[in-house]
């Protein structure tokens, strides 16, 4: 082979390595959840303005927004592979997800809502948590609302088998209790007002039961795989609470309009959430304190080490 063959040879092979490599450096698409519920407004905000695209735009990278409300659905979702982010997941699914063995690790934090989770009553009916013994109680199973539901029934003697537990979505949860068909439901955020609206009284919320804890969780072989299209993510995620910080207006109308809500509705549920982004150690002992409640109550698989769960950028 003639050396100006030769050098042309490995000029094209060099070539096409190095392309591929920049190319490997970014997925091809990211698979995110799109949750509007309870009020994730920084998910709202970062896929009503394109914000990801944005960012990913250079890349040539394809952004898929996924449905999906149940924290368990999203932790399968990860583990097959299909979901690469869950742009909001509460802890105790994160921490049931990882005790079964789903590896999942939490990117950053959302919220730290209290009054946004609550257990209803049916209409007419002024329950407290006592009352519920033997009663109808529908609600989503494997979320911080079912944890709310152990917890609350712990604290006055009775264990979950205490009532009819049936598993649904919350939207379908509170249809059921505001027409009669349950006698209590799991709900969150803006169902929780439009329950109360219709007659429904709240019988208990996180206070004094649960601390519940938002956060974006992200599979792990996506971080190994893509460490840079993972950080520009993270940071797009807190960029959107930038942007709603400096614009709280604008950014209460598209939460508002996405939740068919009024806006004074719209700024009761922001006060409610608790926005953040940065976990601290208070965090890490909330998570730990859940981890004990939740395997005390038959709700987790495994122990786990939880710190494990958190990457680097989660507390930084």
């Amino acid at each position: 082979m003639k050396l100006r063959t030769l050098l042309a040879t490995v000029a094209v092979t060099a070539s096409a390595i190095l392309s591929t490599a920049v190319s490997a450096a970014m997925p091809e698409q990211i698979s995110i959840t799109y949750v509007k519920s309870p009020f994730n407004l920084q998910n709202i905000v970062m896929k009503e303005r394109g914000m990801l695209e944005e960012a990913f735009k250079a890349d040539g990278v394809k952004i898929n927004w996924r449905v999906i409300n149940s924290g368990a659905v999203q932790g399968q979702a990860m583990a097959s592979g299909d979901l690469d982010f869950s742009a909001v997941m509460n802890t105790a699914s994160v921490l049931m997800a990882a005790g079964a063995g789903n590896p999942i690790a939490i990117a950053t934090g959302v919220g730290h809502p209290k009054e946004i989770f609550a257990i209803i009553g049916k209409p007419g009916a002024n329950y407290t948590v006592k009352d519920l013994k033997g009663k109808k109680v529908v609600g989503p199973k494997g979320t911080v609302l079912h944890q709310l539901l152990v917890a609350a029934l712990l604290k006055e003697g009775m264990k979950i088998s205490d009532v009819d537990f049936i598993s649904m979505d919350p939207a379908a949860a509170m249809t059921a209790v505001v027409s009669g068909n349950a006698d209590a439901g799991l709900v969150a955020a803006g169902l929780i007002i439009k329950a109360n609206a219709s007659g429904a009284n709240t019988i208990a919320t996180c206070e004094g039961y649960v601390s519940p804890n938002l956060v974006m969780t992200v599979r792990r072989a996506f971080v190994e795989q893509y460490p840079e299209a993972f950080e520009k993510v993270v940071a797009t995620n807190r960029a959107a609470l930038a942007w709603i910080r400096a614009n709280k207006a604008e950014a209460l109308a598209m939460g508002a309009k996405e939740q068919g809500i009024s806006i004074e509705n719209a700024e009761k549920l922001f006060n409610w959430s608790g926005f953040y982004d940065t976990l601290t150690e208070a965090d890490v002992k909330g998570l730990e304190a859940d981890q004990q409640f939740l395997l005390e109550n038959g709700m987790m698989e495994k122990k786990i080490d939880v710190r494990s769960l958190l990457l680097p950028s989660a507390t930084k």
